[in-house]
C-alpha cells in the first residue's frame, strides 16, 4: 500500500514512532535513575518525610482513628490495628474509629475482625467506634467526621507513613483542625542476619559471596519499594490538591 497518498497517515506514524522512541528512553532513564537512588538512604528519608511532615501528637486525643487499607487481615491492617492498639493503652480515654468498609452484620468481615483484634489486645469494645462507609481517604474523613461529638476534638490518625500526610490534610480539610498522625513504621529485624556463604555450600565458585552484603540482599529492594509508594503517594497528593480535599 502506498501510504504516500494519504500524507495525514503518514505524519501520524511518525509521531507514533518517536512518542514510542521518547517513551522508551523516558522509561529507560527513570528506571536507571530508580536503581541508582535505591543504594542511596534518599528512598527512606522521603518516606519518613510523608510520614511525619504532617505533625505528629501533641496532645491527648480523644479519638483515634485507624484508617483502612487492605483486607483483615492484611500487612497494612494488622500493622495500623497493632500501633492502635498501643496508643489506646497508651490513652485509655481516647474513643477507636475503625474507618474501614464492611457489612458490620458479617461477623467476618474486615471492619468486624479489625474490632476483634482490638478487642483481643485488651482494648474494651465499649470504646470502640466503627466507620463502614467510606471507600477512598476522602470519603472516611467526611464520614468520620459524623461520628465526632465535640466541636474540636483531638484525634491520632494511624495509617501506614506513607499515607498519614494525606489523611491527615483530609481529615482537617473536612472540619478537624486538630489532628495528628501516628506513622505505622515496620520495625527493624533486633537480630543479625548475616551467614557465611561456605558454610551453606552451593555453587559459590563464580558468585559473589552475599551473606554479609544486607544493602544487596534487603535495602536495595526495600528502597525499590519506598520510591513506589513515594510516587504512587505524591502522585495522590497532587489529585487531592486540585480537588479541594486538602
Amino acid at each position: 500500500m502506498n501510504f504516500a497518498r494519504w500524507p495525514n497517515i503518514v505524519k501520524l506514524l511518525n509521531y507514533l514512532k518517536r512518542f514510542v522512541k521518547w517513551f522508551i528512553f523516558s522509561a529507560g532513564c527513570i528506571g536507571i535513575i530508580m536503581l541508582i537512588v535505591s543504594f542511596t538512604s534518599l528512598p527512606f528519608w522521603g518516606y519518613y518525610w510523608l510520614g511525619t511532615s504532617a505533625g505528629l501528637n501533641e496532645t491527648v486525643p480523644d479519638y483515634i482513628v485507624i484508617m483502612g487499607g487492605s483486607a483483615m487481615p492484611g500487612r497494612s491492617t494488622l500493622i495500623r490495628t497493632y500501633y492502635a492498639a498501643g496508643a489506646a493503652q497508651r490513652f485509655p480515654d481516647s474513643k477507636i474509629i475503625i474507618a474501614l468498609p464492611g457489612d458490620l452484620s458479617d461477623e467476618n468481615s474486615s471492619v468486624n475482625l479489625v474490632k476483634k483484634e482490638l478487642v483481643l489486645r485488651n482494648v474494651s469494645p465499649d470504646r470502640i467506634l466503627t466507620e463502614n462507609i467510606g471507600t477512598n481517604t476522602r470519603y472516611q474523613a467526611l464520614e468520620m467526621k459524623k461520628l465526632l461529638s465535640e466541636p474540636n476534638p483531638g484525634v491520632l490518625v494511624v495509617t501506614s507513613p506513607e499515607h498519614v500526610r494525606r489523611a491527615v490534610l483530609s481529615i482537617r480539610k473536612a472540619g478537624c483542625p486538630n489532628v495528628y498522625g501516628l506513622p505505622a513504621f515496620d520495625e527493624t529485624n533486633d537480630f543479625i542476619l548475616y551467614f557465611n556463604d561456605d558454610e551453606l555450600g552451593g555453587r559459590n565458585k563464580f558468585l559473589p559471596e552475599i551473606g554479609s552484603n544486607l544493602q544487596i540482599r534487603y535495602q536495595f529492594w526495600q528502597h525499590l519499594e519506598y520510591e513506589i509508594l513515594i510516587t504512587r503517594e505524591f502522585l495522590a497528593l497532587g489529585f487531592y490538591f486540585l480537588k479541594g480535599w486538602i
